[in-house]
């Protein structure tokens, strides 16, 4: 058998290999989704509402703590947060509501092309528990109504449904001298919850 034949015969094997190896790493990355969703909660969802929606929202959860986080896919600071509203919600469970607002929004696209990308980064940071809320107001008119400047932003409402506390970038440089984290949230919340 000449040279070719021997080479044709490695190439087949290798080849037979390279499938098989192919064929079971396709089956264990197939299996890999199978137990991440048996450990994350609900699919989250994003309900369309303007300001007043909103308002009618912390409204509705009078009687308990409210958390609002106000982000934004775009802003990297509140990507990097976002799982403390998650933790925090698993924490203290039906004690409190936790509200995400998106502000997202800007005007350019329908808000409704924008649910994709906002609900996969919900569902990655397995925010199913979470109300989620995206503004259908752009987000600066959205700025004006709550006098912000910019997002993050974390609003923290008593249970008599009044603001308790707001954390951002403004009220972070004056009151703390440092921009506000989840552990400054994490200790009004415990506070107004009498822990």
């Amino acid at each position: 058998m000449g040279s070719w034949g021997r080479l044709s015969r490695r190439g087949a094997w290798l080849g037979t290999v390279l499938l098989l190896a192919g064929v079971l790493a396709g089956q264990s990355q197939a299996q890999a989704p199978v137990q991440t969703t048996a450990q994350t909660p609900g699919k989250a969802s994003v309900r369309l509402v303007d300001h007043a929606g909103l308002e009618a929202e912390i409204a509705r959860h009078t009687g308990k703590v409210v958390v609002v986080d106000f982000w934004s896919t775009s802003c990297p600071p509140c990507v990097k947060e976002f799982p403390r509203l998650v933790a925090l919600k698993k924490i203290h469970g039906e004690r409190i509501a936790c509200i995400s607002f998106s502000l997202d929004y800007e005007g350019i696209d329908s808000p409704e092309e924008l649910l994709p990308t906002i609900e996969k980064f919900l569902d990655k940071v397995g925010a199913g528990d979470v109300v989620n809320l995206l503004s259908t107001e752009e987000a600066d008119a959205v700025y004006r109504k709550l006098d912000l400047v910019s997002v993050p932003a974390v609003y923290v409402y008593g249970p008599d449904g009044k603001l308790a506390q707001r954390f951002d970038e403004d009220d972070a440089t004056k009151r703390l001298k440092r921009p506000f984290t989840y552990d400054d949230v994490e200790g009004v919340v415990g506070r107004l919850l009498g822990k």
